[in-house]
């Protein structure tokens, strides 16, 4: 007994990121951006990017998931991303011939940025997330990224 009352403690006393059993797909109409979002974790809408998509957060503010689609103007990824000026430090990157992934930490917090090349928008998943959190948001940016898909 003692035994499942600290194990609901612990679960308890967990970010919210850990608990995300509640998830929607989130689809941008005038692009066919498709992802599944985890709608218990990222409850706020906090504006619109660029194009088409919106911008969600946390209740607490400490995280944040972007879902933006823009325009292909037949860039490659590796022009596109070059563009976009990302910041010095990179952690990991991979470009393929279709899409990039983009990742590394500032402020505390890692950012991770994907974006799928379709033939006529580009798009992407913005998300930025406390370093100190890393291991219980990995399995959320795995699915969002793995279910990131454009029409």
């Amino acid at each position: 007994m003692m035994k499942n009352a600290a194990i609901l403690i612990v679960l308890c006393a967990m970010p919210a990121a850990a608990g995300a059993e509640s998830w929607s797909s989130y689809r941008i109409p005038e692009s066919g951006t498709s992802v599944d979002i985890p709608a218990s974790v990222f409850t706020d809408e906090a504006g619109r990017p660029d194009g088409y998509g919106v911008q969600y957060r946390t209740g607490d503010g400490r995280a944040d998931l972007t879902v933006q689609a823009v325009p292909n103007d037949g860039s490659s990824p590796a022009a596109f991303l070059a563009r976009k000026n990302p910041p010095p430090g990179i952690i990991y990157q991979r470009v393929a011939p279709r899409f990039f992934v983009v990742s590394s930490t500032r402020r505390g917090k890692i950012w991770y940025d994907r974006c799928n090349f379709g033939s006529r928008y580009v798009h992407c998943v913005l998300i930025n997330y406390p370093a100190v959190e890393k291991r219980q948001w990995d399995a959320i940016v795995t699915r969002i990224s793995h279910t990131l898909s454009g029409g």
